[in-house]
């Protein structure tokens, strides 16, 4: 099982690599409250394929397992879970523990 701390970190590790791309100005925020997408949110569509393609990646590197963020079962949620850094967190973290 991995914990949610190792997913937050794994996402923090992402963004913080996604931020070196970014200008100053557009530098997403640390912090599990931080919109990523929709209203309010710091990245456009573009912006949030790359962060969804790094996590991805840094997932199958760190814990060997190959996942899609954007599956239908991602998409049927109610609630978009890339709309903060929280939810997706929380997708994450079920998508990783219910998965072999």
């Amino acid at each position: 099982m991995i914990s949610k701390e190792e997913i937050k970190n794994l996402v923090f590790n992402v963004i913080e690599e996604f931020n070196s791309t970014l200008s100053e100005d557009k530098i997403i925020k640390l912090d599990i409250e931080t919109m990523l997408y929709g209203k309010n949110g710091a990245l456009d569509s573009l912006g949030l394929v790359n962060l969804i393609v790094g996590i991805e990646q840094k997932v199958e590197d760190d814990f060997n397992k190959s996942i899609s963020l954007t599956d239908e079962k991602a998409m049927s949620f109610q609630n978009n879970p890339f709309r903060s850094v929280n939810s997706l967190i929380e997708f994450l973290e079920k998508l990783l523990n219910n998965s072999n």
